[in-house]
This record gives structure tokens, C-alpha cells and sequence, in this order.
């Protein structure tokens, strides 16, 4: 499906069912999950209420779905809990298995272990 410029805009949301805005052109007091993480906002259950298209060649359109700012909450403070738990997450994520060493960096899964327990012949001859 080829959209234009002229196709991605439907105010009245027609033909997408909801309002619908060129890219980069929404009107005020609507933004993305990432802008209202950046104002410390959260949509906090609402609806979406209008999308932004934007046209690609050969490809189905970038779509990015708005919410309303006067609806929207702030975010939730982390607790303890939560931050004691996501520590333990990355410390889990940074220790080879085989090793048993912090290895510095987050483990890339598709080695499974360190680069130096990966590749120990590399390691020697440097």
C-alpha cells in the first residue's frame, strides 16, 4: 500500500478510524510514548487517540501512535524492590557462565560466554 503525503491526512479519521497526521505535523497536546517519557508522563491507560504516518518506498508506512499530554499521568517512582531487582538482572546479564567473572559488558547471547572464553586462541596470540 503506497500512501502520499495527501493520503496521510485525515483529521476526521475516515479512513483509518482514527485521526490521522502527516509525520512530524500533529497537532499540539498529542505526543508519543517516547516524548512523554521525556516530560516524565506516561499515557496511563488511555486511549490512542490520533497516529502519524509516514510514507516509506516499497514498504507499509511508519506509524507512531499519540496520546493525549492533559490525559496522561506521571510516571511511577522506582522502588527498592525494583531497583535491587533490575541490579541483580544486569548483574546476571554481565557474568560469563562459564568464567564465572564480570565480564565488563552485557554477555552477547549469541556466544553464550565472554569473547575471552569464546575465543581463547585469539587471546594468546595478541
Amino acid at each position: 500500500m503506497s500512501l502520499t503525503f495527501g493520503k496521510c491526512y485525515d483529521p476526521g479519521g475516515t479512513s483509518f478510524g482514527i485521526p490521522t497526521y502527516p509525520w512530524r505535523l500533529a497537532p499540539e497536546g498529542l505526543a508519543t510514548r517516547r516524548q512523554l517519557r521525556a516530560h516524565g508522563l506516561r499515557p496511563g491507560g488511555q486511549p490512542v487517540a490520533a497516529q502519524v504516518l509516514r510514507p516509506r518506498f516499497r514498504r507499509g508506512p511508519l506509524v507512531a501512535y499519540l496520546y493525549r499530554l492533559d490525559k496522561a499521568k506521571p510516571v511511577r517512582p522506582m522502588t527498592a524492590g525494583k531497583t535491587a531487582a533490575l541490579a541483580k538482572a544486569m548483574t546476571a546479564r554481565r557474568t560469563c557462565p562459564h568464567c564465572s567473572t564480570d565480564a565488563g559488558y552485557v554477555i552477547p547471547t549469541s556466544l553464550g560466554m565472554c569473547v575471552t572464553c569464546a575465543y581463547p586462541e585469539e587471546q594468546h596470540a595478541a
